[in-house]
Formats: C-alpha cells, structure tokens, sequence
C-alpha cells in the first residue's frame, strides 16, 4: 500500500521509473515545484529506504514491476484513484489495454499526459493513446550526444579489436595482431538517420577525418554526401550507423538482403531501435565466415528488460550492451527535468511549444 500525505486533490503523477542516483532528487524537485502531487515507484531506485527517508511526507510511494502487465493494470486501477499523468523513462509498454484502464470512467483521476524521458514513444500505442484522449510527449535530442558518442566507442571498439586485446592481456599473452587495425580516416561512415542523434555522429565523425555519408530525408551539411539510396549507402560505406525511430516505415528495415549488400569487412551499428534490424538475420550473417559483414554492436533489441533475448546471444562479433548509449548524467538530467517541465505544462494546458507524438 501507498503511504505519504492526502494529495489527491492535486494533478497526480505516477513515476513508472524514475531517474537514477542523485537525479532522482532533482527529478522529484522540479515536479513537486510545479505543485504536481508525485507517487514514486521504488522498484527501480537504487535505494528504496532512502528515498522513503527523504521524501517521506512530500511524495507518496509505491512498489511494484512496471514492466509486467498485470501488476502495472493493478497499480492503476488500485483504491480507484488513478493518476493524471504517467512518466516512463526506460520506455515500459504501454499499450492498449492500460490505456483503457487508465482512463475509465470510474476512476477518480483519468489519465491524460504520458511523458517519455527520452527519445522515442514506440513503447506507447499511440493509435489508442488518441482514442482515449491521452496526449504522449517525449524529449527529443536530450541524449544526442551520449548516444553519438557511445556510437564512436562502439566504432572504435570494434575497429580496434579492444575485446580481444583485453582478452589475451589478461591471460598475460603479447601476441602481434594477425591484421593490422586501420585508422579512421581510412573509412567511410554510412548514417543512416540525420536527426539530432545522426547530426551529432556526423560532426564527430568528420572531426575525426572519417568520410560520411548520410540518408535522409534532411538536407545534409557541406561535409557530408548525402546517399542515394540505402542500397548504395551500405554498398560503399565502412561503417554503418543507424540513426531512425521505430515505426511502420522502419521496421526490419536492414535483414538479410540489405546486409548482403555490405562491403566485405564492414560494421554495423545499432543504438537506435531493437526492431529496425532482423536480429536474426545479423546473427546468421556473423556466423558465416563467407558473409561481407564482419562485426555489429548492438544497443537496442525487439527484447529488452524482463523479456531481453536475441539471437544475438554468444554470437562472435557482436558486441551487444543493454540499451545503455543514452545514460550519460548529463542527458538523464536534461531528459528528467525537461519531461517533468512538459508534464506540467500539458496538465496546465500550455501545450505550446511541447512536442507531441500522434
């Protein structure tokens, strides 16, 4: 059961997942100096017993798994209260039969704001979010740079072999590599996306003396070529970075065919979309010793958290990570505080200049 003080009478905010370490306390801050009335979920806080001390009184507190289905219905329904608002950060599902709940009639307080600290809404059924009058924000380019620079660690990872560097140097081996690496400026870049995370890589890649090319509906920069197609994007690029939100449009966009069409001894990145690639078609194609492809790190799969699998698992040559390009302090802070700010503004009825997915 919930305790803290009768906030009821204020807008309600459900934290689903609230940011993490000391941004926590500046996430809570900025919604309570907004006068929302907060209830915390403490399933996903570092520490729980903490935070009960420290915000004992000023926000209420609940405990459970957002990302199972059952326990996030009960918790919205539970003592018929409901919530005006709901505040996601590791984008848990939320899809239509919450929705439907969320906004019944019967409770106290109907859903009307989700808010994503982060980019992307693709964990929301937008489709029904609109039939239930629900409106659906995010923070677009809050992690741009954490999540370009994650691309570039990734890039050198892999061009450098650093795994298995630090595999023989810890069983105290001094072998000369077989090949040697190439430097940056040696390659081609393929971006695939040419928004705010896309544009990031690009400058950082140029820097660096890499060529890049992009594809993208955006006009690309002086420095860059723009690719006709994606076709010849991934036929003459080194490396490729995709850079796209999930939808219809986009969805296993690169399988089997399209990674054929790679150039022998090429990379792919992914720190976008789990569902943009066909995982396992990647994984076949970095099990075949004859295949152009010759490595991909993975950030983001159709399965992640509590349901996280892949055809992925074990594979040579993927270097996979759990969706974690975008955590930098900085990003998670600006993502935080600037969702809290949307919320507000939403349930106030100020939507101007807040950016709304339909």
């Amino acid at each position: 059961m919930r305790k803290g003080v009768d906030i009821v009478e204020r807008a309600r905010v459900l934290l689903l997942d609230a940011a993490p370490g000391e941004l926590l306390g500046r996430e809570l801050e900025r919604l309570l100096g907004h006068g929302l009335a907060v209830t915390l979920n403490l399933r996903r806080v570092a520490d729980p017993a903490g935070a009960r001390t420290a915000w004992a009184g000023l926000v209420d507190f609940t405990d459970f798994d957002p990302f199972d289905e059952a326990s996030l219905l009960a918790e919205t329904v539970q003592d018929g209260l409901g919530h005006h608002a709901v505040k996601s950060r590791a984008g848990v599902p939320l899809r239509a039969g919450f929705l439907a709940a969320a906004t019944d009639t019967g409770l106290a307080n109907r859903l009307r704001v989700i808010g994503r600290a982060g980019a992307g809404t693709d964990h929301v059924e937008l489709a029904a979010a609109v039939r239930h009058g629900v409106t659906v924000t995010h923070t677009p380019g809050s992690n741009a740079n954490a999540v370009a620079e994650f691309a570039l660690a990734q890039l050198l990872a892999l061009t450098r072999d650093l795994r298995s560097h630090d595999d023989t140097a810890h069983r105290g081996e001094w072998p000369a590599p077989a090949v040697p690496a190439v430097e940056l400026a040696e390659l081609t870049l393929g971006i695939v996306g040419l928004g705010r995370v896309g544009h990031a890589l690009a400058e950082r890649a140029t820097a660096l003396g890499m060529q890049v090319q992009v594809l993208s509906r955006r006009r690309a920069d002086a420095l860059v070529t723009q690719a006709p197609s994606l076709a010849a994007l991934l036929a003459t690029s080194d490396v490729v970075s995709l850079h796209l939100p999930l939808t219809p449009q986009t969805r296993g966009l690169v399988g089997r065919e399209e990674l054929a069409l790679m150039r022998p001894g090429s990379i792919l990145l992914n720190t976008a979309r789990g569902g943009i690639v066909d995982e396992r078609a990647l994984a076949d194609a970095l099990l075949d010793p004859a295949h152009p492809l010759k490595a991909a790190a993975v950030d983001t799969f159709l399965h992640e958290h509590a349901a996280f699998a892949s055809p992925l698992f074990g594979v040579p040559g993927a270097l996979l990570t759990p969706h974690v390009a975008g955590m930098t302090r900085s990003a998670m802070a600006t993502a935080a505080v600037r969702c809290a700010d949307q919320i507000a503004a939403l349930l106030a009825g100020r939507p101007h200049g807040v950016p709304v997915v339909t």
